[in-house]
């Protein structure tokens, strides 16, 4: 007998073209700097400015997505998001004066964002219960893909049509992927008439299944809800901090800017290797244990970084960096599924979401500033390597709620 066709493999497929578009577009914001610095003389700091507000608001509004996807599902809201995405990097080749930067990036790009994960994992969280982590990988692989090729393409484009006509492009192919992808989501198997995909039985017409959960009340007076988001905080802080200084510390070392720029393609691959690796792990060892092991690699590699003196040394580290956040990217949205369930799973998921976010943002500019006092990075590592011991503990103190309730 031929088993019937489970959906849930298309939103799947549909969250990973998401993924490639709106990652591997966000990605490029650097690419434009030396353009945006040479047409219009703005400093740095301003231009940084607008992807500081594209951070928060996107942490910000994934409460808001989260909460509006639980109630009326992903198709509107990801069609929503992929207009205010797309029309931002289309507005971004009109610029004229700085206020149109923080409205098209820091704004429209920033909200557009905010459903990049909070939908698309909390959907494939209620489509899957069994290889829920290796679905929920392989549409986090997307992110990675996008992050190495769109801005080889987006490069490809300044020099052939200029950064206005590079980012009419960008602006074009979000546009398209998001509205397409969106199409295809559905909130969950039971408005098809299906259950979700579990070790005992594949997708096929419901018999009877009801959504547990917690309710978003509920979730956050638990103790596990807070251990989850401080461990985030703790992540996001450290990882942001990396990606944006990482190169300078190796350039400080005497490594020339081509050379160090290979950390981040190091960064990148460790990355996408990690999306399936850590998504398919957590299947077989649980949700809890994946997420203390990406902790327990970056605190070591947060540890090794404080003697690395040597680009081979820097490359170790990179590889760390990237496995721990291309893992956690992927196992944290099936751990709350896990410990709290699907019922209110976008909210508690955006919540958890924007507070790391508030890490991400906090970190570059405090360790910046650190290097600004005191000229080097020493006490910024040293805080980063405390900081994330402390994240490792709070994973590590995860235990399921009394009463289970995942699905």
């Amino acid at each position: 007998m031929t088993r019937p066709y489970f959906y849930g493999y298309r939103i799947v497929a549909a969250c990973f073209i998401i993924q490639i578009a709106g990652g591997g577009a966000f990605a490029t914001f650097g690419l434009f700097f030396a353009n945006l610095q040479g047409e219009f003389g703005w400093s740095r700091a301003a231009i940084s400015g607008a992807a500081s507000l594209a951070t928060l608001l996107m942490g910000a509004a994934s409460i808001v997505a989260g909460r509006l996807n639980d109630r009326i599902g992903p198709r509107i809201i990801m069609t929503v998001s992929g207009i205010a995405l797309g029309g931002g990097y289309l507005l971004m080749s009109q610029l004229g004066a700085l206020w149109h930067l923080y409205i098209a990036y820091g704004l429209l790009v920033g909200v557009g964002m905010s459903t990049q994960d909070v939908v698309t994992l909390s959907t494939i969280a209620r489509w899957f219960v069994a290889k829920r982590g290796m679905m929920s990988g392989i549409a986090k692989v997307g992110t990675g893909l996008g992050q190495l090729v769109v801005p080889l393409a987006a490069a490809a484009l300044i020099l052939a049509y200029g950064w206005r006509g590079a980012y009419v492009a960008i602006g074009l192919f979000v546009l398209l992927m998001l509205l397409l992808g969106a199409q295809y989501l559905r909130r969950d198997p039971q408005r098809l008439g299906m259950q979700p995909l579990t070790r005992h039985q594949s997708g096929a017409p419901e018999g009877t299944w009801a959504e547990r959960g917690l309710t978003m009340a509920a979730g956050i007076r638990t103790r596990q809800f807070w251990l989850v988001c401080a461990a985030e905080f703790a992540m996001s802080f450290c990882i942001m901090t990396t990606l944006v200084h990482l190169v300078n510390h190796a350039r400080d070392l005497g490594v020339t800017p081509a050379t160090a720029g290979v950390l981040l393609s190091v960064i990148g691959a460790s990355s996408i290797g990690a999306r399936f690796l850590m998504g398919s792990a957590s299947d077989v060892i649980g949700c809890r244990r994946a997420f203390s092991m990406c902790f327990a690699v970056l605190f070591l590699g947060l540890l090794w970084l404080q003697v690395a003196s040597a680009m081979w040394m820097l490359v170790l580290y990179a590889a760390a960096d990237g496995f721990a956040r291309g893992g956690n990217f992927v196992v944290v949205s099936p751990l709350m599924a896990e410990l709290f369930g699907t019922r209110a799973h976008g909210a508690l998921f955006g919540l958890a979401t924007f507070i790391g976010t508030i890490g991400g943002a906090i970190g570059p500019l405090l360790a910046g500033r650190i290097f600004d006092v005191t000229l080097s990075y020493s006490a910024a590592f040293i805080l980063l390597s405390v900081l994330m011991g402390i994240g490792l503990t709070a994973t590590l103190l995860l235990r399921p709620l009394r009463e289970r309730v995942a699905l």
